[in-house]
């Protein structure tokens, strides 16, 4: 069934003032039930959803009933009662019918309807008890007579009797006096008491007794016996019978019923025609608080604060036959009150006139003390307590209403914190909130009243400054920067946030909230790129950057999937013999539409995003298996693969390079993995916990780009770290330059000394070359020999130059490579 008719059954059945439920044929599980079945069972439409329509049933006959499905399927319709949510039974004429599903599927459905007989029950039982009493007062023969002889013989009874005992027609058309006692005898449930009281009497002829008898069917008769006189003496006994079953039932359900009012939750009052009360149970009074309340008008309870129409809405719904039911304040004495839900019904006479009032009030403060909470969160931050989005959204509305019939300007500041993820990181997320928390504080006293700071999540600020041109913005700004840079003091830590800000303005950068924090927050990402803690207005042409860049950053991601990434391999040669050593994996990218994109553009986006981790994976699996490619023919070769910081964090990064290599059959000493100092440096203790790990396994570790980052001799020392490489920005001053030509000296030596090779990157000329043979320098790469090659160009320079094996060069062929280069070998040539 589509939705907008599914809707308008449940609108048709919730109209109904019987309660409803539709239940599932094959699982007897209510599948919907309307607000009339709410009222009746008090349990919550979404609860009774998938509750087996058992536990709605309070008589053995309705649980027959849902056990033989044969009965329901042929419709049903009986007096029953029903089980409520607490507990108490409610008497309802109760209709079940199977009928197609109105809400689709291919189950069938059922039926269940209840009609409330609670109120003609009760009003039935207090008709029947006067008219029982009555009957009695007036004629007793509404009793069942039996009159018996001195010695028990019976001597005349009534019809009454007959009805009340249930005896058999033939029994009323023969005379059997000893059939018609033991009769009687046989349907007493306690045949034995009854008897031993039957001959009490016998023996005591002017005893008279009252006895309540309980028959096998369930009845309860009360039996009066008198003597019977005549001129003083005792002649027979007369026993009067009255069924009193119904008598005790009534009696158990007003005690049932005061019983409830005496407990329920809810405070009731019941009030006289007049609206006086008469009665309350004790909720109501602790409700209603000290003070004498009898006889009070219940007008009187709600005071001026109710509206002036409630007593005629409530009289207009009775008039209806119906109840009125509203929120009210209840007059507690003193100043104090409470809201309150009132439910006030009006019971009517035979003439139709109201006799009685009954009113049920439930206290509504806890929920309108969570609904106030919940508005509160709804429409505040809730770390700082500031204003989140959806009210700073409900501000600016107002205002741009209040703009569109004069000149009014404002404008929009897109605050976010400089590198905020250090405090997170370094000092936990519990005190990073807590640094958030005084950031906003401060924030704070920079604004006017009538300004508004919002905290759009994370560390990011906006803030509405009302009627704020470019000047006046300008100068909040600058403000708020110059109060950032104040040191800010934490559980005896004192340290700096800088910040970086945005700002656009209404109208000329937007006409919408979410326009203006856009180029704001443009505005913020251009201060970000140049140095962070400034600030910047919003000027269209940034849009055009962001869009080149986002177009950029979309095609990169579609890159891999489309083939336009491939890995190119650098070769990695040995000074002294000319020969291959390894290859360094290098990622490039050719775009249809930006064409051969550079490293340097895509690698930061690529960081930044986090694609890196995915990039990095594919070009740590493509190198291996060129690796295994190699070794298969014959030229094993290492391959060195940059590894991004973000990657090298990956909890599984370990792990996940095992399985790569055991999945492909590489020998792990002919991967190496480079990483840059300043991940070494990070979580120092993690991390050097991991490259011990990798080494472990037998791969290499090598420090990319050394003496270009903060530098630690500590690390070389204490991590198993097979060779670093000496940056090309120390390499491209060789020989010329006194000072590279020291760095690259120093660094040399520290490799010997630690037992680490050294690899010089970016050599161009010969001249480096054998500036780097003169100081020891084993090993280069670079254009001089090569620039990146696909996997088949380098497969060429491969046989071109020859592959030099590690042990090679450990056991002497270095050495006759280098006299043989020096004295003009073919080879050199």
């Amino acid at each position: 069934m589509n939705q907008p008719l599914q809707a308008l059954w449940h609108q048709t059945l919730d109209a109904l003032l019987e309660a409803v439920w539709l239940i599932d044929e094959d699982t007897l599980c209510i599948r919907f039930a309307n607000r009339a079945a709410q009222r009746l069972t008090a349990y919550d439409r979404e609860d009774m959803q998938g509750m087996p329509v058992q536990a709605l049933a309070a008589t053995p006959q309705d649980l027959c009933l849902w056990e033989d499905a044969s009965q329901w399927r042929n419709g049903s319709q009986t007096l029953t009662q029903v089980q409520c949510r607490d507990g108490t039974l409610r008497p309802v004429e109760q209709r079940v019918e199977r009928i197609d599903c109105p809400l689709g599927g291919e189950n069938g459905w059922i039926m269940l309807s209840m009609l409330d007989r609670s109120e003609q029950a009760h009003t039935e039982q207090e008709l029947e008890g006067l008219l029982s009493d009555l009957r009695a007062t007036l004629d007793s023969t509404a009793d069942g007579m039996l009159v018996c002889s001195q010695d028990g013989g019976i001597r005349a009874f009534n019809h009454r009797l007959a009805a009340i005992w249930g005896l058999p027609q033939h029994m009323l058309v023969q005379r059997n006096d000893a059939g018609i006692l033991e009769y009687m005898a046989a349907k007493v449930r306690d045949r034995q008491a009854y008897l031993l009281r039957l001959e009490q009497l016998q023996r005591q002829p002017l005893l008279e007794s009252t006895d309540v008898l309980e028959l096998e069917s369930g009845h309860i008769i009360e039996r009066r016996s008198v003597p019977q006189l005549k001129r003083g003496a005792p002649i027979g006994r007369i026993h009067s019978f009255r069924d009193i079953t119904h008598e005790v039932e009534v009696q158990a359900g007003l005690k049932l019923a005061a019983r409830v009012f005496d407990c329920s939750l809810d405070a009731i009052f019941i009030a006289d025609a007049a609206h006086r009360l008469v009665r309350a149970n004790p909720a109501c009074l602790r409700l209603m608080g000290e003070g004498d309340w009898a006889g009070r008008d219940v007008r009187e309870l709600f005071g001026s604060s109710a509206p002036a129409d409630w007593y005629a809405a409530a009289a207009q719904e009775w008039r209806g036959g119906g109840f009125w039911q509203g929120n009210l304040w209840l007059e507690q004495g003193g100043q104090q009150r409470c809201a309150v839900r009132l439910s006030w019904v009006a019971l009517r006479d035979a003439q139709d006139m109201v006799f009685q009032t009954i009113g049920f009030m439930r206290d509504l403060t806890q929920q309108r003390q969570a609904q106030q909470r919940i508005e509160e969160l709804a429409f505040s931050d809730a770390l700082t307590g500031l204003p989140n989005r959806l009210c700073l959204s409900a501000h600016v509305e107002r205002a741009l209403a209040r703009a569109a019939d004069g000149h009014e300007v404002f404008a929009i500041l897109f605050i976010d914190l400089d590198r905020f993820k250090i405090i997170n990181d370094s000092l936990g997320h519990q005190f990073g909130d807590r640094v958030l928390k005084l950031v906003a504080e401060r924030l704070q006293g920079c604004l006017r009243a009538a300004d508004m700071l919002c905290r759009l999540g994370g560390d990011e600020f906006v803030l509405y400054l009302e009627g704020c041109d470019e000047t006046l913005a300008a100068s909040v700004a600058q403000r708020i920067l110059r109060e950032m840079l104040r040191p800010f003091l934490l559980d005896g830590l004192g340290f700096s946030v800088q910040c970086s800000i945005g700002v656009s303005q209404y109208p000329h950068h937007g006409h919408t909230l979410d326009e203006l924090i856009m180029q704001a927050d443009t505005a913020m990402y251009r201060v970000k790129e140049r140095g962070r803690g400034h600030y910047s207005f919003y000027q269209p042409q940034m849009n055009s950057g962001l869009l080149s860049r986002m177009k950029l950053e979309h095609a990169m991601r579609q890159a891999l999937e489309h083939g336009r990434m491939a890995v190119y391999f650098q070769p990695q040669v040995h000074i002294g013999s000319n020969r291959i050593v390894g290859a360094e994996a290098l990622l490039r990218w050719n775009d249809p539409e930006f064409g051969m994109v550079s490293p340097g553009v895509f690698i930061p986006m690529a960081e930044e995003s986090g694609y890196i981790v995915t990039l990095g994976a594919w070009v740590l699996e493509q190198s291996i298996c060129e690796a295994v490619r190699w070794s298969v023919g014959g030229r094993p070769l290492k391959v060195s693969v940059n590894v991004s910081a973000l990657e090298f964090r990956q909890p599984d990064f370990v792990e996940r390079l095992q399985q790569l290599l055991s999945r492909h059959g590489l020998q792990a000493h002919l991967l190496e993995l480079e990483l840059t100092e300043s991940i070494l440096l990070q979580d120092a203790h993690e991390m050097a916990a991991r490259v011990r790990s990798i080494a472990e396994l037998g791969v290499g570790l090598v420090i990319d780009d050394f003496g270009t980052g903060y530098s630690s001799l500590g690390y070389l020392k204490k991590l198993p770290i097979a060779k670093i490489k000496i940056d090309q920005s120390f390499v491209r001053g060789l020989p010329q330059d006194p000072g590279d030509r020291a760095i690259v000296s120093a660094i040399i030596s520290m490799g010997k000394a630690l037992g680490t090779e050294v690899v010089a990157e970016g050599v161009e000329t010969s001249a480096q070359r054998d500036c780097l043979q003169s100081l020891q320098c084993q090993f280069f790469q670079g254009f001089l020999c090569s620039p990146g090659l696909p996997a088949e160009a380098f497969d060429a320079r491969m046989r071109e130059m020859g592959v030099l094996q590690e042990d090679d060069w450990h056991c002497g062929v270095v050495a006759d490579s280098a006299l043989r280069l020096q004295s003009g070998s073919p080879e050199r040539q």
